[in-house]
């Protein structure tokens, strides 16, 4: 028998001045720009108990409301650009403080096979968890893909969501604001009548309340599956079985108004391989996607111009680089890519040559050694690797 669904009632009495402080810290920690009213973090914290006891009368009195967000675009692939809508200080906090109160009535309940923004979990276990499930002979890969999924979630089915649980009409009310906030680009202000703006702090919350039903329908039809947000696989022991489970996916997305990408969904077997999470996965290999190796090498061609000078800064910036890359692709408890990372390694050292000698030559190899970059402090993929073995 399954345990009773716990709602709430009254969330907002939860909201206090020492909420309002722990959530103005989380959203210190993770930086960001200012919004549409250009007042930055630094901005805000200047006056920062008489900012917070203002927001907090606003979000418990009902009278709150949202800036627009500003848009910005980051690069999506080599030919598309993500939109990101961008709150301000003040409701980056206030968003963080309604994430603060859903949380615990949502997250003990997501499947444990959805991995992301989820307290405890992360992309490497759900790559652990895929190749446990290869182990046990699902060989076939629903590689699926949602069209436009956080631009094209309807507002009430992220709505009704929440409202299973949370009967607090002034939280609904501030998740709804949220949504319904707006956007402002070059100046123009554009409404947002349909999906959860990416960069919201709220957003990954409300995308998983949605995916949850996902997660869950495909559990009780019996299949195996790893979700990280909009990205996920199905595994099946055969061709048949894949094709059931798109079947069945696009039955579960319908009703939410999302679709499938035709596009970029395809079946395709353990063997062949696929793409998830920055990660090629195949039965003979698990490592960094050529895709993935590119964004890197962009990252380093941007620091090792050969016009530059070789300085001992320019060594801190390539090492900020090699670390968020191999804490992150250098784990040899699955990665099976090592000599891959060391032909990474040999190119940076290439690079780096080029830059001091203002050439590229074999030569140089010879004046300027391995243990020279040691020396220098350069820190190498291959190093991550070989220290967690």
């Amino acid at each position: 028998m399954s345990s009773p669904i716990l709602k709430a009632h009254s969330l907002t009495g939860s909201i206090t001045l020492p909420l309002l402080f722990q959530a103005f810290k989380a959203v210190k920690r993770n930086r960001g720009k200012a919004g549409i009213d250009k007042v930055s973090i630094q901005m805000f914290q200047a006056n920062l108990e008489q900012n917070l006891l203002a927001l907090m009368k606003d979000l418990k009195e009902g009278t709150f409301q949202p800036f627009p967000l500003r848009r910005a675009y980051i690069p999506k692939n080599e030919k598309e650009m993500r939109p990101l809508g961008i709150p301000a200080v003040r409701d980056r906090v206030a968003q963080e403080v309604v994430r603060r109160l859903l949380t615990p009535y949502f997250e003990p309940r997501f499947h444990p096979h959805s991995f992301a923004y989820i307290k405890g979990r992360n992309a490497h276990q759900a790559i652990r968890t895929l190749l446990v499930l290869h182990r046990q002979g699902l060989r076939m890969v629903l590689d699926a893909d949602i069209k436009g999924f956080f631009d094209n979630l309807p507002h009430a089915v992220i709505l009704q969501a929440v409202a299973e649980r949370i009967a607090d009409g002034n939280i609904l009310r501030l998740v709804e604001k949220f949504l319904k906030s707006g956007v402002m680009e070059n100046g123009v202000f554009k409404p947002t009548t349909v999906g959860t703006p990416q960069g919201g702090v709220v957003s990954p919350l409300l995308a998983n309340l949605v995916l949850d039903r996902l997660d869950w329908q495909l559990h009780r039809l019996g299949y195996q599956f790893v979700r990280y947000a909009d990205d996920f696989v199905v595994l099946c022991e055969s061709r048949t079985r894949a094709e059931e489970a798109k079947v069945a996916v696009e039955q579960v997305l319908g009703p939410l108004g999302l679709q499938l990408s035709p596009a970029k969904t395809r079946i395709v077997s353990f063997g062949k391989g696929y793409s998830f999470l920055g990660f090629l996965i195949s039965s003979g290999t698990c490592r960094i996607r050529p895709k993935s190796v590119k964004k890197f090498q962009d990252k380093v061609r941007e620091l090792t111009v050969r016009k530059f000078n070789f300085e001992a800064e320019l060594i801190v910036k390539l090492n900020r680089v090699i670390r968020g890359t191999a804490q992150y692709f250098a784990v040899p408890a699955f990665v099976t890519g090592r000599n891959h990372l060391h032909l990474l390694d040999s190119w940076i050292r290439m690079r780096l040559r080029a830059l001091k000698f203002k050439r590229k030559s074999r030569q140089d190899n010879r004046r300027m050694r391995v243990k020279s970059f040691h020396k220098l402090g350069l820190l190498s993929l291959e190093s991550f690797f070989a220290a967690s073995v």
